[in-house]
C-alpha cells in the first residue's frame, strides 16, 4: 500500500529558520568570541561614518526589556535591536506620474519594485528601469549591492530580498524598505532573521492601516538575536544547505506535477478523438443528436422562451484539428447549446444584498482541478438577487468563466446565483454535461483585454466541439473517471510562495 506523502516545505523553511536564530540549528564554539565586542566594532564604525558625515545621527533607540525577549539565546549572543546594526533604513518613493508619465523605461538604472522583491533574491519579471539623470536625483531611494530589501505593504508584505554583489545599481519605490547593515558580513545572517518566524511576527503585528503598511521606525525597533560573526557565517552556511535539499524537492515536484498534467492532457486529447474507447454501431450518430437539439431549439424560441440567434458560420476543414471516428461530428458549441445566461453583482456597499441563504458564484468558486462545486465563499439575498444583473441558476448545469480564470468550468450541484465573470450553459439531456466539462480542460480561448483578459461571448459559442452518440460520450467520461485519478500525486504537498 502506497503511504500519503505529506511534504509541507514552506514549514519545514519556516522551522528551519526558527531553529537557527536560536542558536539550536549549529553548535557554539568558544573561539567564536562574544557577541558583545561586535555590537562596540559595529558601534565605532557608525560613530566614524557620522564623524565623516556619511550618515546622519539618530534618536537612541531604547533599551531592549526582559519582556521583548521572545526566547533564550547562547551566553555569548546579545538581543539588539535591528536599527542599531545599521547605517540605513528607508523606503523610496515612486517619481512623478509613475508608470504614465513615461518615466519608466525599457533600459536604464532597475526601478525595484514590491513585485520584484522575494526572499530568494530579486525577480525580474516585472521589472522596470528609469533613466541614469533621473536616478542621481534619488539618492535617498538608491540601492547598491550587498542591501536588504523588505517590502512593507500589501499582499507581499514581509517578502525580503538580499541584493546581490555584483549588482550595479538601482532604485525602490515607497513599497519597498532599504536595509543596509554598518557592517556588510552581517547581511546573509541579517536576511535570514527578517525572514523568520520571529520578524515575520511582528510585522504582521506592527502593520497598520487599510492596506497593512511597515514604517521605517518600527523596523528600526525589531529586536533581534545576533550571534558572533563566526556563529553567523556557520547558520548561514547551514541554512543555505538545508533550503537546497528542499529546493530539489520543490523542483522533483513540480517536474512530477508537470508530468502529471502530461499524462492527464494526453489521456484528455485520446478521449476527445474516440481513441480511449470502443466504438459500437448500435450507438448511433452525432447527427441525428444535433437534429434532437435543433428541433428542441426551435419549439422554445417559437414559444419565446430563449431567443433567436444568428446563425453560427460553418466549420471550416482547418477548424478540424485531428480526425473523429465516422458517426461522430464536429460541430460549434453554440449549436449543442439551449441557451445561456450571464450574471451580475449585487450592490457591495448594501448590507441588504448580502450574507443571505442564495449561493453566490464568482471566479474564486471555480476551481481548475474540480469538476463539480458544492459551495460558494459569498451568498446573498433575495433583495440582492432582484436588484442586480446576477441570475439564479439551477443545480446541474455548466457554469464557464469568462473573464480572469478564463475557460475554467464546473457543474454546480446546488442552485446558486452567478456574477458577471460567469456564464452558465443549459444542453438537451442527449448531451452530457461531464463529456463537455472534459473538453474544457483542454481547449484554448482566444482572449481579449488589455488589464483583465476575458472571452466574447461569440468566441465561447463558435468553439468546435467533437460531438460523439450520448452512449460514447457515457462510455468517455466514465473511462476518465477511472483513468485520470491514477495520475494524481498521493498525499499533499505544499511549497513557499
Amino acid at each position: 500500500m502506497t503511504k500519503n506523502l505529506h511534504i509541507d516545505t514552506q514549514a519545514m523553511r519556516a522551522k528551519i529558520l526558527d531553529l537557527a536564530i536560536q542558536g539550536k540549528l549549529t553548535d557554539q564554539r568558544e573561539e567564536d568570541g562574544n557577541a558583545r565586542d561586535l555590537l562596540k566594532e559595529i558601534q565605532a564604525e557608525k560613530e566614524k561614518l557620522i564623524k565623516e558625515k556619511k550618515i546622519k545621527k539618530e534618536k537612541p533607540l531604547p533599551e531592549i526589556t526582559e519582556e521583548e525577549k521572545p526566547f533564550e539565546i547562547p551566553d555569548n549572543w546579545e538581543w539588539v535591536r535591528l536599527g542599531n546594526l545599521t547605517s540605513k533604513v528607508g523606503a523610496g518613493n515612486t517619481p512623478k506620474g509613475g508608470k504614465n508619465s513615461g518615466v519608466y523605461r525599457e533600459s536604464g538604472v532597475e526601478f525595484i519594485r514590491e513585485m520584484n522583491v522575494y526572499n530568494d533574491g530579486l525577480h525580474y519579471d516585472g521589472m522596470v528601469y528609469i533613466s541614469s539623470e533621473l536616478a542621481k536625483t534619488r539618492t535617498g531611494s538608491a540601492v547598491v549591492a550587498g542591501d536588504i530589501l523588505l517590502n512593507i505593504t500589501g499582499g507581499s508584505i514581509g517578502r525580503c530580498a538580499l541584493v546581490p554583489d555584483n549588482f550595479v545599481l538601482g532604485n525602490v519605490n515607497q513599497h519597498v524598505l532599504i536595509i543596509r547593515n554598518v557592517v556588510a558580513s552581517l547581511r546573509e545572517y541579517i536576511h535570514l532573521v527578517l525572514c523568520s518566524p520571529l520578524v515575520q511576527r511582528y510585522i504582521n503585528n506592527s502593520a497598520v492601516g487599510d492596506k497593512a503598511g511597515l514604517s521605517a521606525s518600527k523596523t528600526k525597533g525589531f529586536v533581534i538575536p545576533l550571534p558572533p560573526l563566526a556563529e553567523q557565517k556557520r547558520i548561514a552556511d547551514k541554512v543555505s544547505k538545508l533550503f537546497a535539499q528542499l529546493d530539489a524537492i520543490d523542483k522533483a515536484y513540480e517536474e512530477y506535477q508537470e508530468l502529471q498534467q502530461a499524462m492527464k492532457a494526453k489521456l484528455l486529447d485520446l478521449a476527445v478523438q474516440g481513441k480511449l474507447t470502443d466504438q459500437r454501431a448500435e450507438d448511433g450518430n452525432a447527427r441525428d443528436l444535433l437534429k434532437e437539439i435543433q428541433v428542441e431549439k426551435e419549439k422554445l424560441i417559437k414559444e419565446k422562451k430563449i431567443k433567436k440567434e444568428k446563425p453560427l458560420p460553418e466549420i471550416t476543414e482547418e477548424e478540424k484539428t485531428f480526425d473523429i471516428p465516422e458517426n461522430w461530428m464536429w460541430v460549434r458549441l453554440g449549436e449543442m447549446i439551449l441557451n445561456h445566461i450571464g450574471g451580475g453583482t449585487p450592490d457591495k456597499s448594501n448590507e441588504a444584498y448580502w450574507n443571505g441563504d442564495i449561493p453566490w458564484m464568482s471566479v474564486k468558486d471555480v476551481h481548475q482541478d474540480s469538476m463539480y462545486a458544492d459551495r460558494t465563499i459569498d451568498s446573498i439575498t433575495p433583495a440582492g438577487l432582484e436588484n442586480s444583473s446576477s441570475n439564479l441558476i439551477e443545480a446541474n448545469r455548466l457554469i464557464v468563466v469568462m473573464r480572469m480564470a478564463v475557460g475554467r468550468a464546473v457543474i454546480n450541484k446546488l442552485p446558486v446565483a452567478i456574477n458577471q465573470d460567469l456564464r452558465a450553459l443549459f444542453f438537451r439531456d442527449n448531451v452530457t454535461q461531464e463529456y463537455i466539462l472534459r473538453i474544457f480542460k483542454i481547449l484554448k480561448f482566444e482572449t481579449s483585454g488589455m488589464t483583465v483578459k476575458g472571452i466574447k461571448l461569440w468566441v465561447l459559442l463558435n468553439t468546435p466541439i467533437p460531438l460523439p452518440p450520448l452512449a460514447e460520450q457515457k462510455r468517455i467520461v466514465a473511462k476518465l473517471d477511472e483513468l485520470l485519478p491514477l495520475c494524481n500525486v498521493p498525499g499533499v504537498y505544499s511549497k513557499e510562495k
